[in-house]
């Protein structure tokens, strides 16, 4: 019977050898286990496609093995590491790095504080002893169960099954739990929609999140090494960050708090003229109401020192133009500013690509295009990319400097201004999207700039204008 048992064992051997992936190049397919999770990946949804900071990188290494990208979504950590462990998929993204012999990890890409988050205003904690006996919750699976566990003297700590941290901040904002732990890169993301949360304490130590690899996979290790050394080199990973990351600690939480209570008590006044504005350009009304809210606080009847005027703070040239008889009539205004946006994406050169083309045009739509042509100028003059929003928010404030504009026909610019202006409507909208339904919904009567298909399909499609969300 030994050797019944010996062929048994064989047999399994080569069936969980055979079950293992080979390498990318062999099927043509690249299998990445990934969580979905607001501050590293968004799946596709509501006729979105997927989006964030590890797909954007996914996607450009699959490019560069010339493989297509198989995403397997997971609830968990864990279950990432028993699909690698398993061989059933190539690697895993946005993996806590943890010591061991089993897996391989790359440098990380995020470095992390960790951090017990309590609702504001709640008596402060002023060290870590003050947390003794005290009930801290935190997702499942989550990395930082550890350093709760290891705290002396110890704290009472809660598994809960949240899909993830931000969820589980959304319970301490809430009153439902008194404190969580997370990291500073889901803080950082969660209290631009839960402005009534605050750290209460830093823990020791620091969590990492890479790519994980099993250790003997050599080569497809070494690739994504790299991969990931180039794009640091040359930018691109900066870019991406900036795409996802960089506008998110613009608005301090009193100012983020206003904005959720209009939200609540002006947004739906005006919620049906801004779903029409996106019937009539394409554009996602959330984006509209974004850049209405930074414009004017959605105030139909708002009036600046410069003369602008109304809900979308319409110059009276750009209003007689789009033939508006009144710029405080709230609908007249969203309708003109819409159409006046819409045009301004259209101006933008055709090899822009989104949401780069979107952040410019906003940019235009606050400076007036005489001035953002002249950036665009500058931009070439000091070896910037006029069609990146990464470069030209570092070119915009030197509209300001004379040995710049002097040079330029549209003269001094407000460009350090647009460049807020820009990054507090990414703000504005990455919250709509997660408290607001999309435009998936509603039908669109003309045809636009497609904002989330890739740059390589076009710019002209047909069907609504989104941007995909930096993080819902």
């Amino acid at each position: 019977m030994r050797w019944v048992f010996c062929l048994t064992f064989a047999l399994a051997l080569m069936s969980a050898a055979c079950s293992r992936l080979g390498p990318p190049q062999t099927s043509g397919e690249l299998v990445v286990a990934i969580r979905g999770d607001p501050v590293f990946y968004q799946p596709a949804s509501d006729g979105e496609p997927a989006s964030g900071f590890e797909n954007d990188l996914l996607e450009a290494f699959a490019d560069e093995l010339k493989v297509k990208l198989k995403l397997v979504p997971v609830r968990g950590s864990r279950e990432m590491r028993e699909l690698v462990l398993a061989g059933k998929v190539h690697f895993a993204a946005a993996l806590p790095v943890e010591t061991g012999k089993e897996l391989g990890f790359t440098e990380p890409l995020h470095v992390a504080r960790q951090l017990v988050v309590q609702p504001a205003g709640a008596i402060g904690v002023d060290e870590l002893a003050d947390l003794a006996g005290r009930t801290i919750q935190v997702a499942s699976d989550s990395p930082l169960d550890g350093a709760l566990r290891a705290l002396e003297p110890p704290v009472n700590v809660v598994e809960v099954d949240a899909p993830n941290d931000i969820d589980l901040l959304s319970r301490v904002a809430d009153g439902k739990t008194e404190l969580a732990a997370t990291d500073s890169a889901h803080f950082d993301v969660a209290v631009n929609f839960y402005p009534d949360i605050d750290v209460a304490q830093e823990l020791p130590g620091t969590v990492s999140y890479a790519w994980a690899f099993l250790a003997e996979s050599d080569e497809l290790r070494r690739r994504a090494d790299a991969f990931l050394a180039r794009i640091r080199a040359d930018g691109t990973l900066a870019r991406i960050r900036d795409r996802y990351y960089g506008h998110i600690k613009r608005i301090n939480q009193e100012n983020m708090a206003q904005f959720l209570a209009a939200m609540q008590t002006r947004l739906p006044h005006f919620r049906s003229d801004f779903e029409q504005a996106q019937r009539l350009t394409g554009i996602d009304w959330r984006l509209l109401a974004a850049l209405a809210y930074q414009e004017s606080n959605w105030d139909p009847l708002a009036t600046s020192p410069t003369g602008v005027r109304g809900m979308m703070m319409l110059t009276e040239d750009t209003a007689d133009h789009l033939r508006v008889s009144n710029r405080l009539d709230a609908h007249e205004s969203i309708i003109a500013g819409a159409r006046y946006l819409s045009d301004i994406i259209d101006a933008i050169p055709d090899e822009t690509p989104e949401p780069d083309r979107t952040w410019l045009a906003l940019a235009a739509y606050n400076l007036g295009m005489g001035h953002f042509n002249g950036a665009r100028a500058i931009a070439k003059g000091v070896n910037r990319d006029p069609n990146s929003w990464y470069e030209m928010k570092k070119v915009l404030p030197l509209l300001a400097r004379p040995q710049y504009y002097q040079r330029l026909k549209s003269g001094r610019g407000r460009g350090g201004e647009a460049v807020i202006m820009v990054e507090n409507i990414r703000n504005f909208y990455d919250v709509l999207c997660r408290f607001e339904k999309g435009p998936a919904a509603l039908p669109v009567q003309a045809s636009g700039a497609s904002l989330s298909s890739p740059p390589s399909q076009g710019r002209k499609a047909s069907g609504k204008v989104t941007v995909p969300s930096a993080f819902w």
